[in-house]
């Protein structure tokens, strides 16, 4: 009889850590049932696309009647986490999981509310740490919630600057399991790629963190650059920066696009001038789907390529990011850095080894 993992999600929508818990979901060891529990109700642009993977994949769902409308100052998504523990009750009375693996800090919550309130419930707990900044403003709340994770030896860490930022600021040091991934199948964008120019995608969330108002700048320097065009695919609140730029002839701007590694091959290289990253994702599915990258050197990004990768700048210093369009982009051997990245992150960041990292843990782990 398998054991049951309820893996607790913030909420279904695109985003490192809900494909974390997926990719664990998906695997085929036959010894472990995967599902996926919402705390708020994914409203996004891709819900719709995921919860038909997640049925093609067979992976039960269990969605949350709570949506956030809005975030301030995470009011609302701690009201939703607070409504939490009941809905888990009648999860847990009918479908009795042996472990519940938390991704984020609004199900860390969730969970830690719910065996507090219900202590009869007896489970296996393990949680992911898939950021270096942890419950930013809710100073209280990790207080309470940290102690218990590390009593009970939930803690994973997805990096070792993620292993070094929790130590220093909560005194333990987690395990570490790397975030995994594998090649996807290859598609043609649906979009138009300018030919007879370099290709360079930017794909994400526009906030401060993922450097776009570093990107605007970069764009902005080389609007005379005929060899570039940029392709911006994302959203978010700093959507006035990328408007601001979207009327130069060197950029395309769009809104998000799911599946994205699907269609990295269209492209010839991703920018990537994020300020912070816990591990990304997006870093690794694009070595490993061979299209090279541009990264600022912070932890999060650095990780996941090798220690001399000749396309990264430190400090997002926009001198040297124009120095890596104009002296050494033009005579880099591009198939010699896909290769190298590829074999650097099939070595590290395989889905067979995240799993199986995993699994180990929900045997380990106390009750």
């Amino acid at each position: 009889m398998p054991k049951t993992v309820f893996h607790i999600i913030s909420r279904l929508d695109v985003g490192g850590a809900e494909r974390v818990a997926i990719n664990i979901a998906a695997g085929e060891n036959a010894h472990f049932a995967h599902h996926i529990v919402e705390v708020q109700r994914g409203r996004g642009q891709f819900t719709k696309a995921m919860i038909s993977e997640l049925r093609e994949k067979g992976i039960p769902l269990h969605r949350s009647p709570f949506p956030v409308l809005f975030h301030l100052h995470y009011y609302v998504d701690r009201l939703v986490s607070i409504l939490f523990p009941l809905r888990f009750l009648i999860l847990w009375l009918r479908y009795r999981p042996a472990i519940v693996h938390s991704h984020t800090e609004m199900p860390d919550l969730a969970i830690w509310l719910t065996l507090k309130f219900f202590p009869f419930i007896k489970v296996k707990v393990v949680r992911t740490i898939h950021s270096n900044i942890l419950w930013h403003g809710m100073g209280w709340t990790a207080k309470r919630v940290e102690p218990y994770m590390q009593r009970h030896k939930a803690n994973v860490a997805i990096s070792p600057q993620v292993q070094t930022s929790y130590s220093k600021r909560f005194g333990t040091m987690p395990p570490v399991v790397y975030n995994g991934v594998a090649p996807v199948e290859q598609r043609p964008y649906p979009g138009d790629i300018p030919k007879g120019k370099i290709n360079i995608l930017f794909a994400g969330r526009f906030e401060k963190e993922k450097g776009i108002t570093t990107l605007a700048a970069i764009i902005k320097a080389l609007a005379g650059d005929t060899r570039y065009h940029f392709h911006i695919i994302g959203s978010g609140r700093l959507q006035d920066v990328v408007d601001g730029i979207r009327h130069l002839d060197n950029v395309t701007v769009r809104p998000p696009v799911f599946g994205i590694s699907h269609y990295m091959l269209s492209f010839d290289y991703i920018i990537m001038p994020s300020e912070y990253e816990g591990l990304s994702i997006l870093a690794i599915e694009a070595s490993m789907n061979r299209l090279p990258l541009m990264i600022n050197r912070c932890n999060g990004l650095a990780d996941t390529l090798p220690p001399d990768w000749p396309l990264s700048v430190t400090g997002n210093d926009i001198d040297q990011w124009l120095r890596l369009f104009r002296e050494i982009l033009p005579t880099i051997h591009r198939d010699t850095l896909t290769t190298s990245a590829y074999n650097y992150v099939s070595a590290r960041f395989s889905l067979s080894a995240m799993c199986q990292g995993y699994e180990r843990h929900y045997a380990e782990a106390d009750k």
